[in-house]
């Protein structure tokens, strides 16, 4: 994206797409395609006639958690945001304070050893930052309670500033998603695939489109400052990585349903392009100079100029494919971020 470009006021999408006009299901919203530097509008709902038979979509079934859970520090209101689960069986958290309006901000006085107490009797206790690069996200340890049943039970999902409102957690459900047996899942939505439907998925597996399971669990990111992604829990399956090797040795398209997709099947391809069985915890980024070995396509949400998650755009479909199609969804007034309009690219 050019530096120039900012997205405009008003282009935030703050509620879901079927809360926002009566008889709009989740796909309701708009797609942008970009084939190279052409660049092109749908509705999300032509997707099918967009793919062609023996097309292979890469679709991530992490379930998104109730990641949110309010706490204290002290006498100070604080919200804690559970991020991932480590192998220790600690987890990475970031602690953030009320805005009174419902979201929340960051909270710069985290330090080693300080205590959140949690509803229900738990504890919560800091030991180290997760990352050299800073201390937003910290590594910590609870007692007093069981976390995915802390989660269930006091837990709403993550919300930023741009929404207007609490959402049900089926709202930040996609229609891939998949209960894990450990209770774990995503802090934040895999929210490229969010707008597809059981009826749309029912009808691209009419024309012959494929599809491939892969999972990430996606952390938390950060609202404010942009960091680069950080080491996240991956799987490819064995079936999916055959799906993948066979549709690439035919010729056939491999397009990845959100970054997080993109970042599993990368993270389980060798420098000759094929894709093995792979499970545990990937810290790839995705950039144009790595490149990518798997993908041909990815269908995204749109980001905002400084995201990293550009990087990743920019290695699908190069450069100037990317300042062209944000230019024209400025242009067009798409919708940004979880709820908001798609963005198809293909090589």
């Amino acid at each position: 994206m050019t530096p120039a470009l900012r997205v405009p006021e008003g282009l935030s999408a703050r509620v879901p797409a079927e809360q926002r006009e009566p008889g709009l299901d989740r796909d309701g919203v708009r797609l942008l395609v970009s084939r190279g530097t052409e660049v092109s509008h749908y509705a999300f709902g032509e997707l099918p006639g967009l793919l062609r038979a023996g097309d292979l979509l890469v679709v991530n079934t992490s379930p998104t958690l109730a990641a949110a859970v309010d706490g204290s520090v002290g006498h100070t209101r604080v919200v804690v945001h559970f991020s991932t689960r480590g192998d220790d069986a600690r987890w990475a958290v970031e602690v953030r304070e009320p805005d009174g309006r419902g979201t929340t901000r960051a909270r710069a006085c985290v330090d080693k050893g300080t205590v959140v107490r949690l509803p229900g009797g738990g504890r919560l206790v800091a030991e180290e930052p997760l990352s050299p690069r800073g201390d937003r996200l910290w590594w910590a340890r609870v007692s007093g309670a069981e976390v995915t049943a802390l989660l269930r039970e006091h837990g709403r999902p993550i919300r930023y500033a741009y929404t207007d409102r609490d959402q049900p957690l089926s709202a930040y459900q996609t229609v891939f998603a998949l209960p894990v047996p450990d209770g774990t899942g995503s802090a934040e939505m895999p929210s490229a695939a969010r707008p597809f439907t059981a009826r749309l998925v029912t009808e691209l597996v009419s024309r012959g489109v494929q599809f491939a399971p892969v999972t990430l669990h996606t952390g938390v990111a950060s609202a404010e400052s942009h960091e680069p992604p950080y080491p996240e829990r991956f799987s490819v399956p064995g079936e999916s990585a055959r799906l993948i090797n066979a549709a690439r040795a035919a010729g056939r398209r491999v397009v990845a349903v959100g970054t997080t997709a993109v970042r599993a099947v990368e993270s389980a391809a060798g420098a000759d392009g094929v894709v093995r069985p792979r499970a545990g915890w990937t810290d790839l980024v995705v950039t144009p100079e790595r490149g990518v070995r798997a993908v041909d396509g990815l269908l995204t949400g749109l980001h905002e100029p400084e995201a990293s998650h550009l990087l990743m755009l920019e290695a699908v479909a190069g450069r100037v494919a990317i300042d062209r199609g944000y230019d024209a969804a400025v242009r067009g007034r798409y919708l940004w971020h979880e709820f908001g309009d798609v963005h198809l690219l293909l090589r």
